[in-house]
């Protein structure tokens, strides 16, 4: 009987982790370039502050 490659194996299931996390990688920079719908939230979505409504007071 054939003895196990474990070098191959190991290194075939590291050239798929690699090309997964590059495929995420290309599909989350794919999501950012889209404009309208922010990735998270909190990204952009809060509306603009007035400094004059509630910060310090002006001397």
């Amino acid at each position: 009987m054939a003895k196990p490659n474990y070098s191959f194996e190991k290194r075939q299931r590291e050239l798929a982790k690699k090309k997964k996390k590059e495929e995420k990688l290309k599909e989350k920079a794919g999501r950012k370039a889209e404009p309208g719908q922010p990735d998270e939230p909190g990204d952009g979505a809060a509306p603009p502050q007035d400094t004059e409504a509630g910060g310090t007071p002006a001397p």
